[in-house]
């Protein structure tokens, strides 16, 4: 189970079909422009990434007379959206770094216990260009015992919301609804 967006899967689909993911995506090029600088790879996966942008961009932005309101507000809030994700990327990685750096570890010696044998696949998990899993996740929880909660996203998107909650209104059980803190995700 991954945790989140993967760049290098939305790379590899030749194609950006949403505002969210263009949203992610321009996110993703601004932390790639600074791993270009120490890796061939990123710099490569940066160039393909900057080709779906801008092939997105020809499509839905090219023709500002097009351009209506909701569009506007719809691209407003994924960029919100696109932006929590990256803070709590950003915030777990700054978690991770501090407590390997308490324990005398390195990414690398991290990479080797998760059995990831590339230092540049490590330092994707941990940029969050590469989601996670799961199971990486609960072994960094049990070995650098920082909490699930910053480790692991625990908001829903509003299309999930939607979905859960119109699961719920089919099966007519109102005594059955999300809590608000399942809702941290929702900005409207």
């Amino acid at each position: 189970m991954k945790t989140h967006f993967d760049i290098e899967k939305l790379v590899e689909s030749n194609s950006i079909s949403n505002e969210l993911d263009y949203e992610r995506a321009l996110v993703a090029d601004r932390k790639l422009r600074l791993l270009s600088k120490e890796s061939v790879h990123f710099k490569n996966l940066r160039s393909k990434l900057r080709d779906l942008i801008e092939a997105y961009e020809n499509v839905e932005w090219n023709d500002v007379n097009n351009i209506s309101d909701q569009k506007l507000a719809e691209s407003d809030n994924y960029e919100r959206i696109a932006e929590f994700e990256r803070l709590f990327i950003d915030n777990r990685k700054q978690e991770i770094r501090k407590k390997l750096k308490k324990l005398e570890l390195t990414q690398e010696n991290l990479a080797t216990i998760l059995g990831h044998k590339s230092k540049t696949h490590m330092s994707e998990l941990i940029n969050g260009i590469t989601p996670f899993t799961l199971k990486d996740l609960v072994i960094i929880n049990r070995l650098l015992k920082i909490d699930l909660n910053i480790l692991v996203p625990n908001f829903l998107s509003q299309e999930e919301q939607m979905r859960v909650k119109n699961a719920v209104n089919t099966l007519n059980k109102p005594n059955i609804k999300l809590s608000s803190d399942d809702l941290v995700m929702s900005i409207e």
